[in-house]
């Protein structure tokens, strides 16, 4: 029975919330955005029917706020809520609140949440569901026997995997019993000893990411309307997703989507979400999780089948079916444009867009948040837009790919534009000139990552000032009277953004000279970045051997080492965690550690310093 959905609250912002608004004037919905006070320009909040201020310097006082945000809802009279990707869109608390006001959420229901949001559960839902999980143990690691006799019977190497990790956070490959009992050893003396929050699988050494986006309304109906593939990855992250999973063993199609169907209907699924898979090399399919949500690689999907996802998941939650999606046509690439440099294993860096062009032309389609003059912040998520690229067969999506990067010009700050280029012509990837397509999850780093020679070009920064502008118009004749000349302003009345004209006369008046002197451009935050607008960081002990400082605003997951002890050029030190991103930290040297300065959890800030070493053969004082 269908609600009738006539107004929606868009709980994100940047690229994902215009998207929703989009979609939804498409249908004849009204929509209403929030925003933090660095996104007040945005092209999301400027194209929303309504938008609503959300006060607060952090993420946690603005878009992570569910008591705001469920405000904002009673205030705007929204009837329905679209939580986007990140933020609160996988929090059944957020979820059930949404529902206690009567409104929809855009979203499986909160039981489904829970149900799929742990690790561990998330494996009982599969078991449950005939659907077999990667070899592990559904319980969390409680000692080291019970590790050590997991490992003993199926092998290693095997993974520790923190509960509550997803997009590939948490993971700790151990090949050895020495391996394990240091990580054991560790963990406990410098973690706390709790181990109750990860659990430990088998690890497929050389398996592809294959994955089902799915669709299931509340009569019962279900779909996939494609598979992926999203094995090339840097960090357990997808950097290359396409669309549909080329190169499948016969049959194994026919398994995800039976495999699927039993995981949605598991846990009474309805609304869109995405099936992860593992494909071994031998053929076999094992479960990885399920993500309850929009996912950003969605792009890919409604290339091939067709459909506008968004719509689906407002259309499947007022109570209509879900559309059945045709036979996949053609094959769609998704390059991820972030702002990460390949010579340093491709590290989130920072710096000023002074160019910026996309490519066009039949079969590109680009979705971004910035512009040129943007300044990228190292502190948060590094991706600039998603370039998609669609053709009628693989090989011609291939070619595609590599004309729209050679049109694809990029300056300020790194990207992986060069290495993209490289993949684009590997016959392993490609599958040309008679070569199979031989991609794992772990390829690009064995075969690319710290092997680049030089970072991609970046220029200088480019001066955000506006420059001063005029037009003088012609003319009204004498015996027609001129309209009164006007300026539009956006503001806020108790936190709602309202227009507010005034005639110019008022404006010069109180504006003086400032006008005549041009004002900054205001930087536009990425999905991620910062709210406040910031200049590219400097490490603060750049140049000083021994100091090992965090390359980004984030949070300390692991420490690897201890006071005292030797390691060994490229050792791992320090694991950090910004927007659902790991980044490593190694050491430069080899050396003694001399001082820890960070433990787990700690927030540090880029160039905060995290460990110190005595370098090998460095002179006395340097890593003081």
């Amino acid at each position: 029975m269908t609600k009738t959905v006539k107004k929606i609250l868009i709980a994100n912002r940047g690229e994902i919330a215009l998207r929703v608004v989009r979609t939804a004037h498409e249908m004849g919905l009204a929509t209403v955005a929030v925003y933090a006070e660095q996104d007040r320009d945005a092209p999301y909040v400027a194209m929303a029917d309504e938008a609503y201020l959300l006060p607060g310097d952090t993420y946690k006082d603005t878009y992570l706020n569910e008591d705001l945000l469920i405000d904002v809802l009673r205030r705007s009279g929204a009837d329905a809520v679209h939580p986007g990707y990140g933020f609160l869109s996988e929090v059944a608390s957020f979820a059930a609140k949404v529902l206690a006001t009567g409104a929809i959420w855009i979203g499986p229901r909160p039981e489904a949440l829970t149900d799929l949001g742990d690790k561990i559960t998330a494996r009982r839902v599969a078991t449950r569901a005939k659907v077999p999980p990667v070899p592990g143990l559904n319980e969390s690691a409680g000692d080291i026997r019970t590790l050590y006799d997991f490992a003993h019977t199926h092998g290693y190497p095997i993974m520790m995997k923190r509960t509550d990790g997803g997009g590939g956070r948490g993971i700790t490959i151990v090949r050895s019993d020495d391996e394990l009992r240091g990580f054991y050893l560790n963990h406990d003396a410098l973690q706390g000893g709790d181990l109750s929050e990860y659990f430990v699988e088998r690890f497929i050494d050389k398996g592809r990411h294959v994955e089902t986006q799915c669709g299931r309304d509340s009569h019962g109906n279900f779909a996939v309307y494609s598979t992926r593939d999203c094995s090339v990855q840097r960090r357990n992250q997808k950097l290359i997703e396409e669309a549909p999973a080329p190169f499948l063993p016969e049959g194994v199609h026919e398994q995800l989507e039976r495999y699927s169907r039993r995981l949605f209907e598991a846990v009474d699924y309805v609304g869109l979400g995405t099936c992860e898979f593992m494909l071994t090399d031998t053929g076999k399919v094992y479960f990885l999780e399920v993500n309850p949500r929009l996912q950003v690689e969605h792009t890919v999907s409604e290339e091939v089948c067709g459909l506008d996802l968004v719509r689906e998941q407002i259309t499947i939650a007022d109570g209509g079916e879900l559309t059945t999606p045709p036979e996949p046509r053609g094959h769609s690439f998704e390059l991820r444009i972030t702002c990460e440099d390949p010579a340093t294993n491709l590290t989130p860096s920072s710096g000023t867009l002074t160019v910026l062009h996309w490519p066009s032309g039949p079969g590109v389609r680009v979705d971004s948040g910035v512009v040129e003059g943007d300044t990228i912040s190292p502190k948060f998520d590094s991706m600039m837009g998603k370039l998609i690229v669609t053709a009628q067969d693989r090989a011609a999506a291939v070619a595609r790919v590599r004309r729209s990067l050679g049109e694809l010009r990029i300056e300020g700050v790194p990207t992986p534009k060069s290495l993209f280029e490289q993949v684009f012509r590997d016959d392993e990837f490609t599958a040309e000139h008679g070569h199979a397509f031989d991609v794992s999850t772990k390829w690009l780093e064995r075969k690319y990552l710290n092997r680049e020679a030089n970072a991609t070009k970046a220029g200088q920064p480019a001066s955000l000032s506006g420059g001063a502008g005029g037009a003088s118009g012609a003319g009204a004749t004498q015996a027609e009277p001129k309209p009164t000349p006007t300026e539009t302003f956006v503001i806020e009345m108790n936190d709602k953004r309202v227009k507010l004209t005034v005639p110019l006369d008022i404006v010069e008046n109180i504006t003086g000279s400032a006008r005549a002197r041009g004002a900054k451009r205001p930087t536009q935050p990425l999905r991620g970045s910062g709210l406040h607008r910031t200049a590219a960081a400097k490490p603060a002990n750049a140049g000083r051997p021994g100091v090992i400082s965090a390359p980004m605003q984030a949070v300390v997951t692991r420490i690897n080492v201890a006071e005292g002890q030797h390691v060994a050029k490229g050792d791992l030190l320090v694991v950090l965690e910004s927007m659902k991103m790991e980044n490593y930290v190694y050491a430069p040297a080899a050396g003694t550690v001399t001082k820890i300065f960070v433990g787990p959890a700690a927030g540090v800030d880029a160039g905060e310093t995290l460990v110190t070493l005595d370098v090998d053969g460095a002179k006395k004082g340097d890593a003081q």
